[in-house]
């Protein structure tokens, strides 16, 4: 691992090292200002930057630094022919990123987007519905990531103009195109509502427009409570799909008329968490793809569509 500054590092340290697909080398922080204490790093062998490159054992390399840095590391693993698993947001450079993906693919890698909800039972299960016409004529989407966010992780996000849209409205972002592909329009309403005077944009709405359809993300950092409330609705002419809170996980259908397994009415759809730690679906996809060359579950073209939209709706 490259970095420990990202919110999700130290849920993937302990993934890595309990999965049996991996064996964990170490982690470099050539930031310092990145935490580097703590229980998690118990037991951790440090490496430096030249180390995690220069090995040619390493066959992965998890970027989990912050979104200021995480391109210029993954571009160096990709150019060192390394798999490269970059969490979220990749960045703030389009370009740099459709050339970094480009590089990947010439030299046969893949780099895997840290997108917290791509394995998501209940999302995956909302989309199918949709996708599959069960829910009938899909014409909106409300998709919403409240959370009460510290001081400190302010100051950081202050840095880029998208503030909470883009640091965690990414996830939905990535949810919105696996729905409905690119769209035709995107517009991000961008408002800093708080009382600290740190200009950061902690209120925030993007609104994606398709031919017959309308997405909505919201990502507000007031809510004490936001995780419960999180919501991700379908809605079609047929019913709807609404998966409400994230975790633990809730999946309710409410049809007009039945379709596919689902009958006519509301219905709580009962669905497994997958087993394992958090991310160890994204980790176990990975190791396939490295292992048995598997077909990426998201390409880069999804990737760039994503980042595209996403940098739009903020402004950047």
């Amino acid at each position: 691992m490259i970095g420990t500054g990202h919110g999700h590092a130290a849920s993937k340290i302990k993934a890595l090292r309990v999965l049996p697909e991996y064996d964990f080398v170490g982690i470099c922080r050539p930031d310092t200002d990145e935490p580097g204490e703590g229980e998690v790093f118990r037991g951790i062998h440090w490496l430096s930057l030249q180390d995690v490159l220069a090995d040619p054992t390493i066959e992965l390399v998890a970027v989990e630094s912050l979104p200021g840095r995480n391109l210029d590391y993954a571009r160096k693993c990709v150019a060192a022919g390394k798999f490269v698993h970059l969490d979220k947001p990749p960045g703030a450079d389009l370009a740099a990123l459709r050339t970094m993906l480009a590089d990947a693919e010439a030299h046969k890698r893949t780099v895997q987007m840290g997108y917290q909800w791509r394995y998501h039972p209940g999302m995956q299960a909302a989309i199918e519905a949709a996708k599959k016409g069960w829910l009938g004529t899909v014409h909106r989407a409300r998709l919403s990531i409240d959370k009460s966010i510290g001081a400190e992780e302010r100051r950081e996000l202050a840095h880029f103009r998208g503030g909470v849209l883009f640091s965690e409205g990414c996830h939905l972002v990535d949810r919105a195109i696996a729905l409905f592909g690119k769209p035709d329009k995107t517009t991000g309403f961008l408002r800093h509502e708080s009382p600290i005077q740190d200009g950061l944009a902690d209120n925030t709405l993007a609104v994606f427009e398709y031919p017959k359809a309308f997405v909505e993300i919201s990502v507000a950092s007031f809510h004490p409570n936001g995780g419960k409330y999180r919501r991700f609705e379908i809605v079609g002419s047929n019913g709807v799909a609404l998966v409400q809170p994230y975790a633990p996980l809730r999946l309710l259908i409410d049809l007009k008329e039945a379709a596919g397994p689902y009958r006519a009415g509301e219905q709580q759809v009962l669905l497994t968490e997958p087993p394992g730690p958090t991310y160890a679906p994204d980790f176990q996809e990975m190791a396939r793809i490295i292992r048995r060359q598997e077909k990426p579950s998201y390409s880069p073209q999804h990737d760039l569509i994503t980042q595209e939209a996403l940098l739009q709706c903020c402004g950047m």
